[in-house]
């Protein structure tokens, strides 16, 4: 439970994890590698980057969706301490076609999961633009994880 415990020490919490639409799963692992779904903050950090939000506000969203990504990883494996390396982050911002620092807002992810797991937290990533995700979601997070045992 150090990682839980970590995610309390810094004032925040895990989301109750999600009832996925049948046929999908928040997370599947296969062998040691544990694959995460597209999880975004909530509608309380929805917005288009280079438009109605800050670069600031959705780095916070980053991290929500990061805490997002991690709920359901727990569910799938029962406990945050098992994993093993945080391999690969797709962090998808929505914003506006002249936006660039998608990086950036994708650096409350990457920020939030050094934090947790120190040097097994450092991953490959990409942050890239779209111009819409789901319900006006200002980013939205998938992992690949491998875990232990």
């Amino acid at each position: 439970m150090k990682v839980e415990n970590k995610i309390k020490a810094m004032g925040l919490e895990l989301p109750t994890s999600g009832n996925p639409p049948p046929g999908r799963a928040g997370a599947v692992q296969i062998g040691n590698i544990l694959f995460v779904g597209g999880h975004t903050a909530g509608p309380d950090h929805a917005g288009k980057l280079g438009d109605s939000i800050t670069v600031e506000k959705a780095y916070e969203a980053a991290r929500g969706a990061c805490l997002s990504c991690l709920a359901d990883v727990k569910l799938a494996i029962g406990d945050l301490d098992r994993v093993k390396r945080v391999a690969k982050l797709l962090c998808m911002v929505n914003s506006t076609p002249d936006f660039g620092q998608q990086p950036a807002v994708a650096n409350g992810a990457t920020d939030l999961l050094s934090e947790l797991y120190g040097d097994a937290g450092a991953h490959a990533r990409s942050a890239v633009g779209m111009a819409a995700l789901p319900n006006g979601a200002s980013i939205e997070i998938e992992m690949i994880l491998e875990i232990e045992g």
